[in-house]
């Protein structure tokens, strides 16, 4: 049977350039509809990030795109989006609007995306829409458009200045942590607070841990997104040396993990945390992070391109290519089917006999795609981060797992 145990896995060298969709059709796989839509609706940024994977990573595509979308790739994006969500009859979907930094795309581009989502969508289907910003242009003016046309945004920041001001930078050297804090202040101290969705921190382990998760929680985000540098076993991460057993990202956010699972209120939700909770409690996964759900996303670049998730650019040149789909000729459906995107639905079969072994495979799932990338094999390994990921799950388990037998034993 598809997708059970003893099925065989799909790997081939290169994978999954090769992945034979037509015979998961024939053994009656059937895609999943996309469900979040990611907008690139500016491809250029007005911070020089180090740590960026659009810009400082693989893929140099971004050179190539135009540098807004045009009002007609937007109209057509939100007429694919409604044919979509009709055809597959979607009770809710998620727009999310990105960069590069979306703020600079302007009030109008945003408006018209939006506005047009939702005319264009079923009376029936809820259009959740979200930005993912900088902070640096988060004025007041932002502010009252997201609050009319019911925005939630998301804000990257890494910490305090020193942590922050590392790598998020102007292009001139200048730290942006002064700018985005002001911009948080002004959006979580006065009526916009509920459109908050929380803070985006890449994790460097050379900032300390506390001090950096104290700093986030100064602004009562309701939930933090601890991401892993995005690296894979051609181009290492940072202080992750491939096939070390050293654990420095897992020891980086277990001194998180403990101090947050501690709180007698857990009112800011780590999704990272959560995830692993989740899915050792034998819940579906929620994030293409971890565990083995089907990813349900899909991209249009500001040309218009259909593509594969963008943190794929930190692979290499051309990883998140489609084949030459396009908005304006193709409907998302032919997406679902092409190989690298039904890879990603197919759960544990996509993964390689090492991750298939082991004892946390349906919690971990291989890890974050884009971390398993080898340019000699493609995506068929376990995560560069996979004693990260192991240390990790492990200590979450053993923790709930304690407190478990206490509330069982009447503790």
């Amino acid at each position: 049977m598809l997708g059970s145990p003893d099925s065989e896995p799909l790997l081939t060298q290169g994978f999954p350039e090769f992945l034979d969709v037509d015979a998961l059709l024939a053994g009656g796989w059937r895609p999943l509809a996309f469900q979040q839509f990611i907008l690139k609706i500016h491809s250029r940024c007005d911070l020089a990030c180090r740590h960026c994977y659009v810009y400082e990573m693989a893929d140099q595509s971004w050179r190539d795109q135009p540098r807004r979308m045009s009002d007609a790739v937007a109209d057509r994006v939100t007429e694919r989006i409604a044919e979509h969500a009709s055809a597959h009859d979607l009770a809710e979907i998620d727009v999310i609007l990105h960069g590069g930094e979306p703020l600079l795309a302007g009030p109008d581009l945003i408006s018209r995306l939006v506005r047009g989502v939702r005319g264009a969508v079923n009376t029936g289907t809820r259009v959740n829409v979200n930005i993912q910003t900088n902070g640096v242009r988060l004025n007041e003016d932002f502010l009252r458009l997201f609050e009319s046309l019911e925005i939630r945004v998301g804000v990257s920041l890494d910490g305090d200045a020193e942590g922050q001001d590392r790598h998020r930078r102007f292009a001139d050297g200048r730290g942006s942590h002064a700018l985005v804090s002001e911009s948080l202040h002004r959006l979580t101290s006065g009526p916009y607070h509920h459109l908050f969705s929380g803070i985006l921190c890449t994790v460097d382990v050379r900032n300390d841990p506390v001090r950096t998760y104290e700093a986030l929680l100064e602004f009562d985000p309701p939930a933090i997104d601890f991401l892993l540098p995005h690296g894979n076993w051609t181009s290492p991460p940072p202080f992750r040396e491939p096939g070390s057993a050293a654990t420095p990202y897992a020891d980086w956010l277990i001194k998180i993990f403990d101090l947050w699972y501690e709180s007698p209120v857990l009112q800011t939700e780590i999704r990272l945390f959560r995830e692993i909770m989740r899915q050792l409690m034998g819940s579906s996964s929620r994030a293409e992070t971890i565990g083995l759900s089907p990813v349900r996303m899909v991209v249009i670049e500001t040309d218009g391109g259909i593509e594969q998730s963008d943190i794929l650019k930190s692979t290499y040149q051309g990883a998140t290519a489609t084949g030459g789909l396009h908005i304006l000729r193709d409907p998302f459906d032919k997406a679902l089917l092409h190989p690298a995107i039904a890879a990603r639905q197919v759960g544990e079969l996509a993964l390689s006999p090492t991750c298939r072994r082991c004892a946390i495979v349906s919690t971990c799932g291989g890890g974050l795609y884009a971390h398993r990338y080898n340019a000699a094999t493609g995506f068929s390994g376990p995560s560069v981060y996979c004693p990260d990921l192991y240390r990790l799950i492990n200590h979450i388990g053993a923790r709930c797992e304690r407190d478990m037998a206490r509330l069982r034993g009447g503790g």
